[in-house]
């Protein structure tokens, strides 16, 4: 018996991540009603390692292993993704859901594994005074709600009052992330609100469509995912809403969320913390290092396109914070409380993001053991069906700090109570 346990134990060694000296694991979803969206983001996630890996031999002269863990976007099968993946040691996971993100928050906290959830997960976590292991720069859901209202002010003529916009979202953690600030904002602003809120998976959505078309609000702001996302759209085509006034958290614009409406979607706005295309020269070393080397992920068909880009982008963080904490620690082979330390020091400049082969892709971030969220800016792409492509459409704008600072402060505070956490950072 105890012979046939080692046995076991060294084929689990040899055949899984244990091996490799830094597991990043990808939290993926590849089935399910999210998969169209899952996929891009797990396979620009994937192909950015391989890059690293065959290129420069991983990071430091050590290799990346990335585990896959399918998710299907479920909570319950992502904590099960997640009780399955401890063993491996991971430095860091990546949830890709508000829901997962929730569940494994105090698990991993206690397990010591650092959380990334850039753009998503529980907004407050960027209080790194009490949420010592989750990190969710550039930007985060209030941030978004925050930008978008921006922009409204900007195309009203810096006046909302007595304005009205609506938010369709995704009635879900996810989802219900941005009412609070959207309705600090209509106090500051003087709009009015009205929340429509549509269940999982979203495809039946005509009853709030219709009161659009009633209430005929100046906005609407979207907080979706998926199918959720093409169905509102065409909804809004068909009330005839005007696209320009349309605008989409991040998670609702990619090119999955737009063409199935043809035409009608022409000038659908969206947020966006990254760039958009191929047209970055690291796109020539993906090709000569993973595509032209049969080492791209899935079917090799999702380059470029948004969520693929965010894949890559949330991927070169993860990169980039492993660099500095081999750099803080002096070891190549980091374990995930020196990557916390790397996450807390790290600067992600202009400059170095050029030398990245992706010039002008995101913003600067500079994040620290009280700031584990950067400075949430973000900008504006819009769909031209014409062309059938994305293009920016502004600069990266600032969130309002006025509101959104004492809703983090008061939040994370309300989560330190409640887990006997002491806040840290000094």
């Amino acid at each position: 018996m105890k012979l046939t346990l080692a046995l076991a134990a060294a084929a689990f060694m040899a055949a899984g991540p244990a091996l490799a000296d830094l597991v990043v694991p990808n939290m993926s979803y590849r089935t399910g009603p999210y998969a169209a969206n899952g996929i891009p983001y797990a396979d620009g996630f994937n192909d950015y390692f391989s890059l690293l890996n065959e290129r420069d031999g991983g990071i430091g002269g050590v290799r990346v292993a990335v585990p896959e863990c399918e998710t299907a976007y479920n909570t319950e099968r992502g904590v099960e993704c997640y009780e399955s993946l401890r063993p491996s040691n991971p430095l860091v996971l990546n949830p890709l859901s508000t829901g997962i993100t929730y569940q494994i928050i105090p698990r991993a906290s206690n397990d010591g594994i650092v959380i990334y959830t850039p753009g998503y997960g529980r907004t407050s976590a960027k209080n790194g005074s009490v949420f010592e292991w989750v990190f969710n720069a550039p930007a985060n859901y209030w941030d978004g709600a925050s930008v978008a209202v921006k922009h409204a002010l900007e195309v009203e003529g810096g006046d909302l009052n007595g304005k009205k916009i609506a938010l369709v979202y995704h009635n879900s953690a996810y989802g219900r992330e941005p009412v609070r600030t959207l309705e600090e904002l209509a106090e500051k602003h003087g709009f009015e609100l009205v929340l429509l809120p549509v269940d999982a998976p979203g495809q039946e959505q005509k009853s709030q469509w219709l009161q659009i078309r009633r209430d005929r609000p100046d906005f609407v702001i979207m907080y979706a995912w998926g199918v959720m996302n093409q169905a509102a759209i065409q909804e809004a085509v068909n009330i005839r809403f005007p696209m320009d006034r349309f605008i989409g958290i991040w998670w609702s614009g990619s090119e999955n969320d737009v063409r199935a409406a043809g035409a009608g979607a022409d000038g659908y706005k969206a947020l966006t913390f990254h760039g958009v295309g191929r047209d970055y020269p690291i796109y020539d070393e993906l090709q000569q290092y993973v595509y032209d080397a049969g080492r791209a992920s899935g079917a090799g068909d999702q380059a470029g396109t948004v969520l693929y880009s965010r894949g890559v982008y949330a991927a070169m963080v993860i990169a980039e914070a492993i660099r500095k904490g081999q750099e803080l620690s002096g070891e190549a082979e980091i374990n995930a409380a020196q990557l916390r330390d790397g996450f807390e020091a790290l600067e992600i400049t202009a400059e170095r993001m050029e030398e990245l082969g992706l010039p002008d892709f995101g913003q600067p971030i500079a994040l620290s053991c009280e700031n584990h969220g950067g400075d949430g800016l973000a900008r504006l792409q819009q769909w031209s069906a014409g062309d059938g492509q994305w293009s920016l459409i502004t600069d990266f704008i600032e969130p309002d700090a006025e509101v959104l600072d004492p809703l983090i402060e008061e939040d994370s505070a309300a989560f330190a109570a409640e887990s006997n956490i002491t806040p840290r950072c000094g």
